[in-house]
């Protein structure tokens, strides 16, 4: 059995039923799961944390990522782009991933995201090159050596240019290869249980880069084992037009006729629905991934947060592609998606500590999740992260602990990760992993992999 003792927490933001704030409290979890909170808790532990002067939440879970893109970022001939044209030049260098690119992208973001707070990873990786080799595999091997909760897809494309859509023919496969292959990944890698480490969700890309018979058949197919469903939605208007020209019909009607809606659904970015289809995502549970720095730099629009909250539409806070995004941490994602919110929304803007509750509670949610993660309470996961308060930055700013991450912010990194009762980041640093040597076998794999691309 494996001990955890974190003692004289300063201040614990539980974000439970009760929106519980501990005050000089200890925290007690044993083989990775909470199993006191209070004040009179075993004194003694494998691993022992002074908290006295630490802000401690709940790990974020981020509900949208494409880790590969980690390898793709701040290229200067994608800057000024949006959607469809940055996806079809990068497409030119994602054809060519491989399973050691995938494995070393994966945990660089993932260290990224940790560093940051964030201990649950939805990826949406859905570029399978032929003779990649297991690039799923991959990524569930990187989760587990750096010790994150992988939430992984088997993503998919049957749709290239010569058929409508916008990758090349070297990255669609077809329908029957995608599906068998679903089912491969389902079968060998997600994991039911309470606590679980490893999950897959059936993931096609986008309606304007598949297949009506592949949105179809991955529903069924998902249904049949009890997975989840993801893609992008109602990202761009481009993709509304290109829907309208094509099927006649607008993306969430399209995709309601082919068995896409419920709560077993979630979409991606989710900003161009109109009064009627929030009713509809509210009514059947349907969620979304908020994605509000991505969203911004490919000039795609805001999201209509404070509605689909209004309404009780199931919302999630994610990072999305580190090529669409630059950087790896749903921490900045909070404060941005506040400061977004209060330009916008003025008023109705969600608080810092609903928005907290997003990247924790909410995300948590629509991953179908709540039982095990996305609070600190008895039995739930030991998923968490401390924060010095003595921080210069974070001088006179803690008068509202539940707020601060949102309305001030925290820039650097965290001062202690904890995933599944495991310490993964101390000190601000990744302690499973020589953050060193990967840094620089990332970045050599990088250039190799951009040059053998023809990108500077």
């Amino acid at each position: 059995m494996s001990t955890l003792l974190i003692q004289n927490i300063r201040t614990l933001v539980s974000c439970d039923d009760h929106d519980t704030v501990y005050e000089n409290v200890d925290l007690y979890a044993e083989d990775g799961f909470i199993r006191a909170i209070g004040n009179d808790l075993p004194q003694q532990a494998d691993k022992v944390i002074d908290a006295r002067h630490m802000l401690c939440y709940p790990g974020l879970v981020n509900t949208h990522h494409h880790l590969y893109q980690i390898f793709s970022r701040n290229l200067p001939e994608v800057q000024n782009m949006e959607l469809f044209d940055w996806l079809r030049s990068l497409y030119e260098i994602w054809k060519n991933l491989d399973e050691d690119v995938i494995r070393l992208s994966t945990l660089t973001g993932l260290g990224e995201l940790m560093k940051h707070g964030c201990t649950t990873c939805f990826d949406h990786h859905y570029v399978f090159p032929a003779d990649a080799g297991d690039l799923i595999g991959a990524q569930f091997a990187a989760a587990d050596e750096i010790g994150a909760r992988m939430y992984a897809s088997r993503g998919s494309m049957d749709l290239s240019k010569k058929d409508g859509g916008l990758p090349p023919d070297s990255v669609v496969q077809t329908v029957d290869e995608i599906l068998s292959d679903s089912a491969r990944i389902i079968e060998r890698y997600h994991d039911k249980s309470f606590g679980a480490m490893h999950r897959v969700a059936l993931a096609p890309c986008s309606p304007f880069s598949v297949s009506a018979d592949l949105l179809r058949e991955s529903a069924v197919l998902a249904r049949q084992y009890g997975v989840r469903l993801h893609t992008h939605l109602c990202e761009t208007k481009d993709e509304e037009s290109f829907m309208l020209a094509r099927e006649g019909v607008r993306p969430l009607e399209y995709m309601e006729k082919l068995g896409w809606t419920g709560d077993d659904v979630w979409f991606a970015h989710g900003i161009h629905f109109n009064d009627e289809e929030l009713r509809v995502l509210a009514k059947t549970r349907t969620g979304v991934a908020h994605c509000p720095i991505s969203n911004m730099k490919l000039s795609s629009g805001i999201a209509r947060i404070p509605e689909m909250l209004s309404l009780g539409v199931p919302v999630g806070l994610a990072v999305d592609g580190s090529a669409s995004n630059d950087g790896s941490s749903l921490m900045e994602e909070l404060r941005v998606s506040y400061l977004l919110h209060r330009l916008n929304s003025s008023k109705a803007a969600p608080s810092g500590y609903e928005l907290l509750k997003m990247a924790t509670r909410g995300s948590a949610a629509i991953l179908g999740r709540s039982d095990d993660i996305g609070s600190l309470a008895v039995g739930k996961c030991c998923d968490l992260f401390l924060i010095d308060s003595r921080r210069l930055e974070l001088v006179g700013a803690c008068f509202d602990p539940k707020s601060v991450l949102a309305t001030v912010g925290v820039r650097g990194a965290v001062d202690y990760t904890v995933v599944q009762g495991r310490v993964t980041v101390e000190q601000g640093h990744l302690v499973t992993v020589d953050e060193e040597s990967l840094a620089r076998e990332a970045e050599e794999k990088c250039r190799a992999y951009l040059n053998r691309c023809g990108s500077p």
